[in-house]
């Protein structure tokens, strides 16, 4: 297998440090709940079996130490570091001379779970592994994997992947394929072939697309985080294999997916599993970190720019909107169309507190698995060309240290505080002058992209969502691209609409009344109770002006009294809209507003309000506009 499966190849970890809005996130995340969760959950703490304890042994610690690592690493804290690399270390030395390592035992509350013998919680320490070798280029690391990786191949077919391992087998893949390009050890191929066989068929699912309605029975195919994680798989085999089925199976998931299950914020639902495009269905913060790791390793393998815009979609929308501004408490599920988290019964699987703000809301696998969202998408931002050039995923301000065209040192340094603000300005620092290209994603929403270079105007040519502008390059070249953000309202379910500028989707606030539900040392729980009405349509020939704060972007722009930038649309307040389920219910088809009057309603981020709503019945005649979708390949 040669790189001709692999458009892009990832960065190292370290290559590429965030900066303005995106640095205070990590900073924020840090002096939350991923940088003082030892101290608090046990799970996680002193008594995990991933450091020697005698507690829980199977996925939270790695999970955990999977955001926990890069993060340390990208921020270069050292308090962070010596947290993460003594879980690190201890990995190391527990490896056993047939290559096994880790917990002797699996100690865990998942029932489901056979505590004789696994794979699944070793697949997530390989990642971790992957990264921390990345990151300090320690010459442990293959020879480490490489004994582990052996073992497997010894017993696999014994032991073959089951349960979780046998629907999540893309995550071990993976590592075999990362380690076969340092290697290029064949015998890694063959694993590679044994795994691939043992794993769900997720390119037939994808590709013949069979769930079309809300799923209520325990299935491995429709479990939300398996999907998430289960749309790489097929790009995944196309690394391996190259068969055009496989990408057309990516892009046949995904189109399915959002028919089927979409919801406004770029992700489909799942409150355990598919669970259909109402919304007031939840979706696990798991998945929404798996689907962005996901889009980060599809924008790899493919090099197309529509998983850039998922996962910029993904990330400044569902992401922030299931975390709390200080990062001190998470949900479960979040809803588009969220009026209330209390303890409750709804319409899904997971238990009456999976809305609930708190440490550990319904089940602890999103407690541990939620700190990877900004730190691998921080490490994603821009990938290597295999032509000594570089290419930008997503515009978030960030500073990049690469080799270019076969030996330079280059720095790219990308300031403008997207996506708050619609242009990007990039600066170069090269030792030397260097011709090389820069790959520039051009967002599928974006109608009229411009670039100046040196202020010079530079004519845009998108292939597959990437322009390539190759040229010699100078030590402190500007670039300014522009990417004008228009608000379009994207028609959903029953003619509900959702609005978007650019990768943000907007809600109408409701204001939060936080009630303590739990309190604890640091990390309490919290039901949020509204406020201010919420019942509000939105009318079909409204006007939209975009308010821009005229301020810098604030430490923490997802925080809804702070917003750096707003919509002003108009509304009616829906007499018969009501609540179902402890839920908003289904917008009315028919909105009934006699006698309301015309309301100035202010929209702001998705992300930043944790009680909204995000889709909205449509009052009047419907306008043509979008369709709800991912956006179009180009």
């Amino acid at each position: 297998m040669s790189n001709r499966n692999e458009a892009f190849a990832a960065l190292p970890l370290g290559s590429i440090k965030a900066e303005g809005w995106l640095y205070n996130q990590l900073r924020i995340q840090a002096d939350g709940l991923t940088g003082h969760l030892e101290e608090h959950w046990p799970d996680v703490g002193p008594s995990s079996g991933w450091i020697g304890g005698n507690g829980e042994s199977w996925e939270r610690g790695p999970y955990y130490l999977d955001g926990l690592l890069p993060l340390a690493y990208i921020l270069g804290d050292e308090r962070l570091i010596a947290k993460a690399n003594r879980w690190v270390e201890w990995s190391l030395a527990s490896q056993q001379e047939n290559g096994f390592f880790g917990p002797k035992v699996i100690e865990t509350v998942n029932q489901e779970v056979d505590k004789q013998q696994d794979w699944w919680h070793f697949m997530i320490m390989l990642k971790v592994m992957m990264q921390f070798e990345e990151a300090t280029g320690d010459e442990r690391i293959v020879p480490f994997l490489s004994k582990f990786l052996g073992f497997v191949r010894a017993t696999i077919e014994e032991q073959p992947l089951r349960s979780w391992a046998e629907s999540r087998g893309s995550e071990l893949l993976l590592c075999i394929l990362w380690l076969y390009k340092k290697t290029k050890d064949d015998e890694l191929l063959k694993l590679a072939d044994i795994v691939a066989s043992q794993t769900l068929d997720w390119t037939d699912i994808f590709y013949d697309f069979p769930f079309w309605r809300k799923v209520d029975e325990w299935d491995l195919r429709t479990h939300v985080v398996n999907v998430a994680m289960g749309i790489k798989m097929p790009g995944i085999l196309y690394e391996l294999y190259g068969e055009d089925i496989q990408r057309e199976a990516v892009h046949r998931g995904i189109d399915s997916l959002m028919t089927y299950h979409g919801q406004a914020h770029g992700m489909f639902s799942g409150d355990e599993w598919l669970s259909g495009t109402h919304p007031s269905q939840g979706v696990e913060l798991c998945a929404v970190v798996e689907y962005m790791y996901s889009m980060e390793q599809l924008t790899r393998i493919f090099g197309e720019g529509r998983f850039g815009d998922i996962l910029e979609k993904v990330a400044f929308n569902a992401l922030p909107a299931a975390i709390s501004k200080d990062w001190t408490s998470h949900q479960y599920d979040q809803q588009v169309n969220q009026i209330m988290c209390n303890v409750a019964p709804r319409s899904w699987t997971n238990g009456p507190d999976a809305n609930v703000f708190g440490l550990e809301p319904h089940f602890g696998c999103c407690t541990s698995n939620m700190h990877q969202g900004w730190p691998k998408l921080a490490s994603h931002l821009w990938m290597a060309e295999s032509s000594g050039g570089l290419a930008a995923v997503s515009y978030a301000p960030c500073c990049v240290k690469a080799i270019v065209a076969g030996g330079v040192a280059a720095e790219v340094r990308v300031g403008g505080e997207y996506p708050f603000r619609d242009e990007v300005a990039i600066e170069l620092t090269l030792e030397h002058p260097a011709a090389f290209a820069l790959s520039l994603r051009i967002p599928g929403w974006c109608k009229a992209a411009s670039l100046t270079i040196n202020g010079e105007a530079i004519a845009l040519d998108a292939a597959n969502g990437y322009a390539r502008v190759n040229r010699e390059w100078h030590d402190g070249d500007k670039l300014l691209l522009k990417l004008p953000m228009e608000v379009i309202t994207l028609s959903r379910n029953l003619y509900a609409v959702s609005v978007e500028r650019g990768p943000l989707v907007y809600a109408m606030p409701i204001a939060e009344n936080w009630q303590l539900l739990q309190e604890r040392e640091m990390f309490h729980d919290w039901e949020l109770y509204p406020s201010s009405p919420w019942k509000f349509g939105l009318l079909a020939d409204t006007a939209f002006e975009v308010m821009e704060s005229g301020k810098a972007v604030p430490y923490q722009p997802f925080d809804a009294s702070a917003s750096p930038i707003r919509l002003k649309a108009s509304g009616k307040l829906v007499r018969d809209w009501k609540m179902e389920g402890n839920n908003a219910g289904t917008p009315p088809l028919n909105p009934n507003t006699e006698g309301q009057p015309v309301t100035e309603l202010e929209l702001v981020p998705y992300g930043s309000a944790k009680l909204r709503i995000g889709e909205f019945p449509l009052l009047g005649q419907r306008k043509p506009v979008g369709r709800a979708q991912q956006f179009n390949r180009e």
